[in-house]
Parts: C-alpha cells; structure tokens; sequence
C-alpha cells in the first residue's frame, strides 16, 4: 500500500489478528478500546446485529476531569466500571475483550480490570 509504514502495517496486521481469533465466539458481544493519546474509548459491539450496545469514554460529558489533562490508569479503569455498569442495565453481562493493535498492558489492562470490577465476564 503506498504511503503506509512499518509501523501502521504491523498495528493492521496485529488488529486482524487478533479480531480472527475474536470473531470465533459469534455468541457473545465484544468489548472493544480505542486508545488516543488524550482519551480512551470502549464499546460493547453486537457482530451479528452489527450495533453497538453501549459505550463509554473520557469524553463523557459526566466524566469529571481537568480540561487538558492527558487520561492515566485511574481513569481507565473508571470508564472500565462505566461500561460495565451500562453493560448490566441492558442486561449483558458476558463479553469477548477486543484489545486490537493495544498491548494488554498498562492503561487497556486497567480499563479490563475496570470492566471485571464492575461485573463483566471475559
């Protein structure tokens, strides 16, 4: 493909990667993250039905945080228990966890461990 790198490359290759092994389970939704450098995004996504049940973020408008201020650990792991608490409203409790190109370490690990605190299964 012209104009992608190494780098953009191996992150598409991981993605598929990993989404192959993912899409396996077709009897439960998957709990997927978007990293940015600012903020982090998790949804709980019907394959079959192809809609998102639910989803949760640091952009959240009842999220309290200083404007500015780069997201750490502690919030992951906030938007993890989010996710999870309007996960069990609509009455999901089992989820498959899409980590996609992210290492599942650090602020995604938090988010996960968020999402398990608050009553997910995965």
């Amino acid at each position: 493909m012209a104009g992608d790198t190494d780098k953009t490359l191996s992150r598409a290759k991981r993605t598929k990667r990993i989404r192959h092994e993912i899409m396996r389970q077709k009897n439960r939704p998957r709990l997927t993250v978007f990293r940015s450098n600012k903020n982090i995004y998790a949804q709980i996504i019907d394959d079959q039905k192809g809609e998102t049940i639910v989803q949760a973020s640091t952009l959240d408008k009842d999220f309290r945080r200083e404007p500015g201020r780069s997201f750490d650990k502690a919030l992951s792991r906030e938007v993890g228990r989010r996710i999870a608490a309007r996960a069990i409203e609509r009455n999901v409790t089992e989820v498959v966890f899409d980590r996609g190109p992210y290492l599942y370490h650090g602020k995604v690990k938090a988010l996960a461990d968020g999402a398990r605190e608050g009553g997910l299964i995965f």
